[in-house]
């Protein structure tokens, strides 16, 4: 058994492969966290915004959504001239925006239900042979996103939050050939 092709060569690729992408994530602050993550991923690749993961984390107070939300101007200013991030005023604006937004949706019913309830709380578990079966987006991803979309989100495509869906969990796209499938799809591991 090998792991997904993707994962690698890098430490931190494997590191996030073995114990992260994937794994169900019921957290409405992380889920949040994630989504905005892969905003930022658009037009990169996924090895660049974990390199920069802990960056993003002290840049954005830690990716506190009632902190981000009260925002403006000056962190935006501050946040372009920051090396240590993705330098892109319209990310960086639409995360602040994503932070009002996340407070409407967790006040009226939590983040969490708002995306978990979607797959009715389960992982769905595809069985995914090779990479060229994995879908960049689906009929689902697509609602999803529409859905952000209408409460406000933005840099939230329905190809980023299927990315978002395999990497919190709420599909699991791993390869049937990578151990982690097996582990994920354990029904002690799903709920």
């Amino acid at each position: 058994m090998e792991r997904c092709g993707w994962a690698g060569p890098e430490q931190i690729y494997l590191d996030y492969h073995d114990t992260e992408w994937g794994v169900p994530e019921r957290d409405s602050r992380a889920l949040w966290e994630k989504l905005v993550l892969d905003g930022f991923q658009a037009g990169l690749s996924w090895i660049t915004i974990l390199k920069k993961r802990d960056n993003f984390r002290a840049a954005f107070a830690g990716f506190d959504p009632d902190v981000i939300a009260g925002w403006g101007e000056a962190e935006v200013a501050r946040l372009l001239e920051d090396p240590g991030i993705v330098r892109h005023r319209g990310k960086i604006e639409a995360t602040i925006g994503n932070a009002r937004a996340w407070q409407r949706i967790e006040a009226e019913r939590g983040f969490d239900r708002f995306l978990w309830d979607h797959v009715a709380g389960r992982p769905i578990q595809n069985r995914w042979t090779g990479p060229a079966e994995v879908p960049a987006r689906t009929a689902l991803s697509e609602r999803i996103s529409k859905q952000l979309k209408q409460a406000g989100f933005r840099f939230c495509g329905p190809t980023i939050v299927y990315a978002f869906m395999q990497a919190v969990g709420m599909v699991n796209d791993h390869l049937v050939t990578c151990p982690r499938h097996g582990e994920l799809a354990r029904p002690d591991r799903a709920g």
